[in-house]
């Protein structure tokens, strides 16, 4: 806690004093007001979100209750029309004139009385397959295209006495309704029909409409069948951008974007009685709507605490300037002093604090003006000592080129020319060449990993030129990682040290593995060789002369470079790793960021 106090106190003091103000001002008017604020805010939102939630309960239900209401009333007509005999004797009579089937509907008024008498109902229509039945907009021969659709082959399907709601159009007007469809069957006869009763759209309408937020009843297969809003009616919840979520729920309040825009949606289903499907009851509120009185108080709330920072601002600046005038006109002189301006003297009246800092500063500036020509001369001396280090770096690494691999390459490209035709010669050239170019191309940036192995692809093609058969390689890379920046000439080293060290001295030759794999977040570069291999004591000894600093062949220069630029790029647990048995191989690996993030 102490060390908390201390440290506190330190950032405090070093604050400008007109920055003190205005953070006491913040803390302690601007953030308690600011928190208030919000709080009061955030409550008088969920008052209304809360209120409004009610209150939608309260309307689905009230809407549900009414359309109960209105699809019962189909529902007792489709009973009492179901057991008619009557109904049975009409549509199961075999006609031989057109007058007696027009007599026969006659003496069948009921689906006429059934919509006088209730108007809930809009329409009755029975799909009975009889031939010498007419059509008159009641009584229909169903056509193919009727029967083949889904809801008259459910109701075929379905047991005697259930019903299913579907929102149809109506052969007469051409106009969709909400309709219960009941498969009738008449048992005597071995016979059954289809019975069609058309809700009262206008009825059904007017109940949705006295509802001030948005409220549709959505069929089982989402298709809006009535609503508040004309230009949702006959859609699906898809069309109007309703979340997918949301969609397939059969009840309770949810949270979704309705048209882009963040909603509480409530949705209540309707069971009719006796009912193969289901109903849904869906009303929407939108959230910035219901809270927009409590986000008018949050932007007057706003506006008055801008309004007191302003002032409160403009007040603080004026009483800070009062209070550091002096100081900012010590702060001035020592600006120029940081610019590299020591030929000034600050002169302050007064024995204060202030007083005794302008003395100070002027000592302090001639003091600097003596330290800066001590430093120039001390950064001539070191500026000197870097050049000359840097020439005797470039000088080591030039001196670890090896000239025996590029003696013998153009040995062996005399001997083939020699031996053989032209055509082998000018490859191993352009190879070389290739090879040469890559590593004068180098410089000292980095590489992509792409490019380091076509420099491998190189010296391995022209080393197979040299070995002829004794040699053999693969590479292995992730395309994943053919991107990634690494340092220049880090594999092809070790690929040299295993043709040279592990197969040149094997007379049966071998072969040379390079695979990048990406593993998690690491790249793992291994290089394998099936030549001598070596001892656990000669990898002891090559491991601890990777940290030694003489530069003889002894000391594997190649490796060692390798080794100890890994380290310094990526950090000490990215060196190389070494594994061998004498007459199986000699395995060499290491692991790099993938991003190829260096350490410094």
């Amino acid at each position: 806690m102490k060390e908390v106090c201390r440290l506190f106190s330190r950032a405090l003091n070093n604050l400008k004093l007109r920055t003190k103000l205005f953070l006491s001002f913040i803390v302690v008017v601007f953030i308690p007001v600011l928190i208030v604020g919000i709080l009061l805010t955030n409550e008088l939102r969920n008052m209304a979100l809360k209120n409004a939630m009610e209150q939608t309960s309260t309307n689905v239900q009230r809407v549900k209750a009414r359309t109960a209401e209105l699809i019962n009333v189909a529902y007792d007509s489709a009973y009492r029309l179901a057991n008619d005999d009557r109904l049975e004797t009409v549509t199961n009579r075999r006609y031989e004139t057109v007058y007696g089937v027009v007599q026969a509907y006659r003496e069948y008024p009921d689906f006429k009385e059934n919509r006088r008498l209730y108007k809930e109902i809009s329409n009755i229509r029975f799909y009975m397959d009889n031939p010498t039945l007419l059509d008159n907009w009641e009584f229909i021969q169903p056509e193919p295209s009727i029967v083949q659709t889904a809801w008259y082959q459910r109701a075929l399907g379905s047991s005697n006495g259930m019903t299913s709601w579907y929102y149809l159009e109506d052969e007469r007007d051409k106009l969709k309704y909400l309709s219960l469809v009941r498969k009738v069957s008449f048992l005597d006869q071995a016979t059954s029909g289809v019975l069609v009763i058309n809700v009262n759209m206008d009825m059904l309408d007017s109940i949705l409409n006295q509802e001030s937020f948005e409220t549709m009843i959505v069929d089982d297969s989402n298709t809006i069948v009535a609503a508040n809003r004309n230009d949702r009616k006959g859609k699906t919840l898809a069309d109007i951008d309703f979340e997918r979520e949301v969609i397939t729920e059969r009840g309770g309040m949810f949270e979704a974007d309705v048209d882009g825009k963040a909603s509480r949606v409530l949705i209540e289903p309707l069971v009719p009685e006796s009912s193969l499907n289901t109903l849904r009851i869906i009303s929407v509120f939108s959230i910035d709507n219901i809270v927009k009185d409590a986000n008018r108080i949050n932007v007057l709330a706003l506006i008055v605490i801008s309004a007191s920072l302003v002032i409160a601002i403009f007040l603080i600046y004026g009483v800070s300037t009062i209070l550091s005038k002096r100081m900012l006109r010590l702060s001035k002189h020592i600006t120029k002093v940081a610019t590299g301006n020591f030929d000034i003297a600050l002169k302050i009246d007064g024995k204060d604090e202030i007083g005794q800092l302008s003395r100070q500063f002027n000592a302090m500036v001639s003091s600097i003006n003596e330290l800066v020509e001590e430093v120039q001369e001390s950064n001539r001396q070191k500026n000197l000592l870097v050049s000359k280090q840097n020439e005797i770096k470039l000088k080591m690494m030039a001196s670890q080129i090896n000239p025996h691999f590029l003696f013998n390459a153009l040995e062996s490209i005399r001997m083939k020319a020699h031996l053989k035709g032209e055509k082998e010669i000018s490859q191993v050239v352009r190879l070389l060449g290739k090879l040469m170019r890559r590593n004068l191309e180098v410089g000292t940036g980095k590489t992509k990993l792409m490019n380091e192995i076509d420099i491998v692809r190189c010296y391995l093609d022209i080393q197979k030129f040299r070995y002829e058969d004794r040699l053999g390689y693969s590479l292995r890379i992730d395309p994943r990682v053919e991107n990634t920046d690494i340092p220049p000439l880090i594999i092809q080293p070790l690929v040299e040290n295993a043709v040279i060290h592990g197969l040149e001295n094997k007379t049966e030759g071998g072969i040379v593995y390079v695979q990048a794999e990406l593993i998690g977040d690491l790249i793992h570069i291994d290089v394998f060789d099936n030549g001598e291999g070596m001892t656990e004591e000669k990898i002891a000894q090559l491991v601890e002369s990777l940290s030694e600093t003489d530069d003889d062949e002894q000391n594997r220069i190649g490796l060692r470079n390798v080794h100890l630029r890994l380290l310094l790029t990526y950090g000490s647990e990215h060196g190389l790793v070494f594994k061998s048995e004498p007459g199986v191989g000699t395995h060499i690996s290491f692991t790099i960021p993938h991003g190829g993030e260096t350490h410094v």
